[in-house]
């Protein structure tokens, strides 16, 4: 969803990416390798990043993970919270999602031992990721044309996962093909996919392309 970051950040929102892990061990990356890529694709995007510091390849929806997230949730005052979709092939993606879905629900409550003042995130939307070999059915897309060049070149700003790994290098431009296939279908050149399990009020017509 980095055209969709990218637009958002264009249009005057403030964008937190909330990393639970470092991602690492991967064939070609580090934990020092992965932080400095993910600082370029930032500055790239306009986005801000945190990184929770949860374990990779052992991620659980614990009670800990949740209200260490939701916590930030309050701290931010996020109206906008985006998961990965439920149907997924990696676990911790699986768990990610768990996690932002409870911790969603906790940061709302009152008397608990989470920091800060309590907040709901008004939206929570899903994502789709590349691992999960299937084509997705979303709720709605966005028009990332104008941010495609931009999306691209923060992708590619992650050497050690999609230039230097063999088996990625076809990712940037399956990510693109997505992208212009999911557009085709609203009539723009390019969109980002996303789905939603609760029902998405609007307050006109007009909003719809």
């Amino acid at each position: 969803m980095g055209g969709t970051i990218a637009r958002l950040v264009e249009e005057g929102h403030k964008v937190l990416i909330v990393d639970l892990t470092s991602g690492e061990p991967t064939p070609c990356g580090t934990p020092e390798r992965r932080a400095a890529e993910a600082a370029a694709a930032d500055a790239i995007l306009g986005c801000t990043r945190i990184n929770l510091g949860l374990p990779n390849r052992q991620l659980e929806a614990t009670i800990a993970a949740r209200h260490a997230l939701a916590a930030v949730l309050r701290q931010h005052r996020c109206e906008l919270l985006f998961a990965p979709h439920p149907e997924d092939a990696h676990p911790d993606h699986l768990a990610a999602t768990r996690i932002a879905e409870d911790a969603r629900f906790d940061a709302k409550l009152g008397k608990s031992t989470i920091p800060g003042e309590p907040i709901h995130p008004r939206r929570l939307l899903y994502y789709f990721a590349t691992h999960l070999k299937t084509m997705p059915a979303p709720t709605l897309a966005l028009d990332i044309s104008q941010q495609r060049a931009k999306k691209r070149e923060s992708i590619m700003a992650y050497r050690s996962q999609v230039i230097e790994h063999l088996p990625n290098r076809e990712l940037p431009e399956q990510v693109d093909v997505r992208d212009r296939f999911v557009g085709s279908r609203i009539g723009v050149v390019a969109a980002e996919p996303f789905w939603s399990r609760e029902l998405i009020g609007l307050q006109s017509l007009d909003a719809l392309l």
